[in-house]
Protein backbone atom coordinates (compact mmCIF):
# COMPACT_ATOMS: atom_id res chain seq x y z
CA UNK A 1 0.00 0.00 0.00
CA UNK A 2 1.31 3.45 -0.87
CA UNK A 3 0.56 5.73 2.05
CA UNK A 4 0.72 9.11 0.39
CA UNK A 5 0.80 10.78 -3.01
CA UNK A 6 4.14 11.03 -4.80
CA UNK A 7 3.65 14.67 -5.86
CA UNK A 8 2.20 16.60 -2.89
CA UNK A 9 3.18 20.02 -4.30
CA UNK A 10 1.43 19.35 -7.61
CA UNK A 11 -1.61 18.01 -5.76
CA UNK A 12 -1.74 21.12 -3.57
CA UNK A 13 -1.54 23.35 -6.65
CA UNK A 14 -4.52 21.62 -8.28
CA UNK A 15 -6.61 21.61 -5.11
CA UNK A 16 -6.04 25.30 -4.50
CA UNK A 17 -7.77 26.21 -7.75
CA UNK A 18 -11.07 26.21 -5.82
CA UNK A 19 -12.86 29.53 -6.29
CA UNK A 20 -15.59 30.53 -3.78
CA UNK A 21 -16.87 33.16 -6.25
CA UNK A 22 -17.52 30.49 -8.88
CA UNK A 23 -21.18 29.56 -9.42
CA UNK A 24 -20.28 25.89 -9.21
CA UNK A 25 -20.58 24.48 -5.67
CA UNK A 26 -17.27 24.05 -3.86
CA UNK A 27 -17.72 20.30 -3.42
CA UNK A 28 -18.05 19.88 -7.21
CA UNK A 29 -14.94 22.01 -7.76
CA UNK A 30 -13.04 19.86 -5.30
CA UNK A 31 -14.39 16.70 -6.92
CA UNK A 32 -13.16 17.88 -10.32
CA UNK A 33 -9.76 18.86 -8.90
CA UNK A 34 -9.29 15.40 -7.35
CA UNK A 35 -10.49 13.74 -10.55
CA UNK A 36 -7.92 15.77 -12.51
CA UNK A 37 -5.20 14.72 -10.05
CA UNK A 38 -6.09 11.06 -10.68
CA UNK A 39 -6.26 11.47 -14.48
CA UNK A 40 -2.87 13.24 -14.52
CA UNK A 41 -1.41 10.52 -12.27
CA UNK A 42 -0.55 12.99 -9.53
CA UNK A 43 -2.55 10.55 -7.44
CA UNK A 44 -1.84 6.97 -8.53
CA UNK A 45 -3.55 3.66 -7.77
CA UNK A 46 -3.54 2.89 -4.03
CA UNK A 47 -2.34 6.39 -3.10
CA UNK A 48 -3.91 7.80 0.05
CA UNK A 49 -5.64 11.16 0.05
CA UNK A 50 -4.90 13.64 2.83
CA UNK A 51 -7.39 13.21 5.66
CA UNK A 52 -10.76 14.93 5.35
CA UNK A 53 -9.83 17.12 8.30
CA UNK A 54 -6.51 18.08 6.66
CA UNK A 55 -8.15 18.82 3.30
CA UNK A 56 -10.80 20.99 4.95
CA UNK A 57 -8.15 22.95 6.87
CA UNK A 58 -5.80 23.35 3.90
CA UNK A 59 -8.56 24.51 1.56
CA UNK A 60 -10.53 26.53 4.14
CA UNK A 61 -13.74 24.65 3.43
CA UNK A 62 -16.06 22.62 5.62
CA UNK A 63 -15.59 18.91 6.21
CA UNK A 64 -19.09 18.42 4.76
CA UNK A 65 -17.82 19.92 1.49
CA UNK A 66 -14.85 17.54 1.49
CA UNK A 67 -17.01 14.54 2.36
CA UNK A 68 -19.51 15.28 -0.43
CA UNK A 69 -16.69 15.53 -2.96
CA UNK A 70 -15.14 12.25 -1.85
CA UNK A 71 -18.53 10.50 -1.74
CA UNK A 72 -19.11 11.45 -5.37
CA UNK A 73 -15.74 10.08 -6.48
CA UNK A 74 -16.32 6.92 -4.47
CA UNK A 75 -19.65 6.47 -6.27
CA UNK A 76 -17.78 6.80 -9.60
CA UNK A 77 -15.37 4.07 -8.54
CA UNK A 78 -12.34 6.38 -8.44
CA UNK A 79 -11.89 6.36 -4.65
CA UNK A 80 -12.48 3.78 -1.95
CA UNK A 81 -12.92 4.21 1.79
CA UNK A 82 -10.93 1.88 4.06
CA UNK A 83 -12.20 1.62 7.59
CA UNK A 84 -9.70 3.15 9.97
CA UNK A 85 -7.21 3.95 7.20
CA UNK A 86 -8.72 6.74 5.09
CA UNK A 87 -9.53 7.34 1.45
CA UNK A 88 -7.50 5.77 -1.35
CA UNK A 89 -7.38 5.82 -5.13
CA UNK A 90 -8.98 2.59 -6.32
CA UNK A 91 -6.81 -0.24 -7.56
CA UNK A 92 -9.84 -2.15 -8.86
CA UNK A 93 -11.52 -0.89 -12.02
CA UNK A 94 -15.23 -0.12 -12.07
CA UNK A 95 -16.67 -0.50 -15.56
CA UNK A 96 -20.01 1.21 -16.11
CA UNK A 97 -22.12 -1.22 -18.14
CA UNK A 98 -24.40 1.60 -19.30
CA UNK A 99 -21.64 3.51 -21.17
CA UNK A 100 -20.17 2.39 -24.49
CA UNK A 101 -16.48 3.11 -23.95
CA UNK A 102 -13.25 1.41 -24.90
CA UNK A 103 -10.77 -0.20 -22.54
CA UNK A 104 -8.27 2.59 -23.27
CA UNK A 105 -10.83 5.28 -22.44
CA UNK A 106 -11.79 3.52 -19.21
CA UNK A 107 -8.16 3.28 -18.09
CA UNK A 108 -7.25 6.88 -18.96
CA UNK A 109 -10.33 8.18 -17.13
CA UNK A 110 -8.97 6.51 -13.99
CA UNK A 111 -5.45 7.81 -14.36
CA UNK A 112 -4.07 4.51 -15.63
CA UNK A 113 -1.89 4.01 -18.69
CA UNK A 114 -3.47 1.55 -21.17
CA UNK A 115 -1.26 -0.61 -23.34
CA UNK A 116 -1.51 -3.86 -25.25
CA UNK A 117 0.63 -6.86 -26.06
CA UNK A 118 -0.44 -8.33 -29.36
CA UNK A 119 -1.04 -12.06 -29.37
CA UNK A 120 -2.32 -12.26 -32.94
CA UNK A 121 -3.67 -10.19 -35.84
CA UNK A 122 -5.27 -11.93 -38.80
CA UNK A 123 -7.51 -11.41 -41.81
CA UNK A 124 -10.04 -14.10 -42.67
CA UNK A 125 -13.65 -14.88 -43.40
CA UNK A 126 -16.48 -15.15 -40.91
CA UNK A 127 -17.09 -18.42 -39.14
CA UNK A 128 -20.68 -19.72 -39.12
CA UNK A 129 -21.10 -18.49 -35.52
CA UNK A 130 -19.71 -15.03 -36.34
CA UNK A 131 -21.88 -14.79 -39.46
CA UNK A 132 -24.96 -15.55 -37.37
CA UNK A 133 -24.19 -12.99 -34.66
CA UNK A 134 -22.97 -10.26 -37.02
CA UNK A 135 -25.68 -10.94 -39.64
CA UNK A 136 -23.04 -11.35 -42.37
CA UNK A 137 -23.07 -13.45 -45.49
CA UNK A 138 -20.77 -16.50 -45.65
CA UNK A 139 -17.37 -15.54 -47.02
CA UNK A 140 -17.48 -11.95 -45.71
CA UNK A 141 -13.99 -10.67 -44.88
CA UNK A 142 -13.22 -9.78 -41.26
CA UNK A 143 -10.22 -8.73 -39.20
CA UNK A 144 -9.42 -10.54 -35.95
CA UNK A 145 -7.47 -8.96 -33.12
CA UNK A 146 -6.25 -10.89 -30.09
CA UNK A 147 -4.29 -9.04 -27.39
CA UNK A 148 -3.48 -8.84 -23.73
CA UNK A 149 -4.63 -5.53 -22.23
CA UNK A 150 -2.71 -3.80 -19.45
CA UNK A 151 -3.38 -0.96 -17.04
CA UNK A 152 0.07 0.40 -16.25
CA UNK A 153 2.05 -2.83 -15.68
CA UNK A 154 -0.87 -4.96 -14.51
CA UNK A 155 -2.54 -7.39 -16.96
CA UNK A 156 -6.28 -6.71 -16.92
CA UNK A 157 -7.89 -8.69 -19.73
CA UNK A 158 -7.46 -11.01 -22.69
CA UNK A 159 -9.39 -9.52 -25.60
CA UNK A 160 -10.43 -11.15 -28.86
CA UNK A 161 -12.30 -8.99 -31.38
CA UNK A 162 -13.76 -9.74 -34.80
CA UNK A 163 -14.36 -6.61 -36.91
CA UNK A 164 -16.06 -6.29 -40.30
CA UNK A 165 -13.22 -5.53 -42.74
CA UNK A 166 -15.08 -2.61 -44.37
CA UNK A 167 -14.90 -0.73 -41.05
CA UNK A 168 -11.09 -0.32 -41.11
CA UNK A 169 -8.65 0.71 -43.85
CA UNK A 170 -6.31 -2.19 -43.03
CA UNK A 171 -5.37 -4.74 -40.43
CA UNK A 172 -2.53 -2.47 -39.27
CA UNK A 173 -4.85 0.49 -38.62
CA UNK A 174 -5.31 -0.65 -35.01
CA UNK A 175 -2.46 0.30 -32.70
CA UNK A 176 -3.35 1.03 -29.07
CA UNK A 177 -7.13 1.46 -29.20
CA UNK A 178 -9.51 -0.40 -31.50
CA UNK A 179 -12.28 2.13 -30.91
CA UNK A 180 -9.98 5.06 -31.74
CA UNK A 181 -9.10 3.34 -35.04
CA UNK A 182 -12.78 2.74 -35.80
CA UNK A 183 -13.53 6.36 -34.90
CA UNK A 184 -10.86 7.62 -37.32
CA UNK A 185 -12.40 5.45 -40.03
CA UNK A 186 -15.89 6.78 -39.27
CA UNK A 187 -17.17 3.40 -38.10
CA UNK A 188 -17.18 3.55 -34.30
CA UNK A 189 -20.10 1.62 -32.76
CA UNK A 190 -22.80 3.78 -31.19
CA UNK A 191 -24.77 0.94 -29.58
CA UNK A 192 -23.86 -2.45 -28.19
CA UNK A 193 -25.30 -5.50 -26.51
CA UNK A 194 -23.15 -6.97 -23.74
CA UNK A 195 -23.34 -10.26 -21.90
CA UNK A 196 -21.43 -11.03 -18.72
CA UNK A 197 -20.55 -14.58 -17.66
CA UNK A 198 -18.64 -15.98 -14.71
CA UNK A 199 -15.90 -18.51 -15.46
CA UNK A 200 -12.84 -20.21 -13.99
CA UNK A 201 -9.55 -19.29 -15.65
CA UNK A 202 -7.84 -22.13 -17.48
CA UNK A 203 -4.06 -22.62 -17.39
CA UNK A 204 -3.31 -20.41 -20.39
CA UNK A 205 -5.64 -17.60 -19.32
CA UNK A 206 -4.29 -17.67 -15.77
CA UNK A 207 -0.70 -17.47 -17.01
CA UNK A 208 -1.43 -14.43 -19.21
CA UNK A 209 -3.34 -12.65 -16.44
CA UNK A 210 -0.78 -13.55 -13.75
CA UNK A 211 -3.40 -15.44 -11.78
CA UNK A 212 -3.82 -19.05 -10.68
CA UNK A 213 -5.63 -21.73 -12.70
CA UNK A 214 -9.29 -21.95 -11.69
CA UNK A 215 -9.26 -18.45 -10.19
CA UNK A 216 -12.54 -16.59 -10.72
CA UNK A 217 -12.81 -14.68 -13.99
CA UNK A 218 -15.35 -12.64 -15.93
CA UNK A 219 -16.17 -13.09 -19.60
CA UNK A 220 -17.76 -10.10 -21.36
CA UNK A 221 -19.12 -10.53 -24.88
CA UNK A 222 -19.94 -7.36 -26.82
CA UNK A 223 -21.85 -7.01 -30.09
CA UNK A 224 -21.37 -3.47 -31.42
CA UNK A 225 -23.62 -1.70 -33.95
CA UNK A 226 -23.27 1.31 -36.22
CA UNK A 227 -25.89 4.05 -36.33
CA UNK A 228 -27.46 2.47 -39.42
CA UNK A 229 -28.03 -0.78 -37.50
CA UNK A 230 -25.22 -2.87 -38.99
CA UNK A 231 -23.26 -5.03 -36.56
CA UNK A 232 -19.51 -4.60 -37.04
CA UNK A 233 -17.91 -5.76 -33.77
CA UNK A 234 -17.98 -9.07 -31.97
CA UNK A 235 -15.59 -9.13 -29.03
CA UNK A 236 -14.88 -11.28 -26.01
CA UNK A 237 -12.86 -10.04 -23.05
CA UNK A 238 -11.75 -12.19 -20.13
CA UNK A 239 -10.95 -10.33 -16.91
CA UNK A 240 -9.47 -11.40 -13.60
CA UNK A 241 -12.36 -11.46 -11.16
CA UNK A 242 -10.39 -9.66 -8.46
CA UNK A 243 -9.46 -6.60 -10.54
CA UNK A 244 -12.68 -5.58 -12.29
CA UNK A 245 -16.16 -4.61 -11.10
CA UNK A 246 -19.03 -4.04 -13.52
CA UNK A 247 -21.56 -1.41 -12.52
CA UNK A 248 -24.95 -0.62 -14.03
CA UNK A 249 -27.36 2.14 -13.14
CA UNK A 250 -30.97 0.92 -13.04
CA UNK A 251 -34.03 3.14 -13.25
CA UNK A 252 -37.65 2.31 -12.65
CA UNK A 253 -39.84 3.63 -15.45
Amino acid sequence: MRSEAHHPAALTQILRTLDPSNNQPLYLQLQQALREAIEKRILGPDDALPSERQLAADLNVSRITVRKAIDGLADEGLLERRQGAGNFVCTRIDKNFSKLTSFSEDMRARGRNPRSVWLKKAEGTVTPEEALKLAMSPGTTVYRFNRLRYADDAPMSIETATIAAFALPSLEAVDTSLYEALDRAGHRPVRALQRLHALLLNDEQAKLLEAKPRDAGLLVERLGYLRDGRAIELSQSIYRGDTYDFVAELNAI
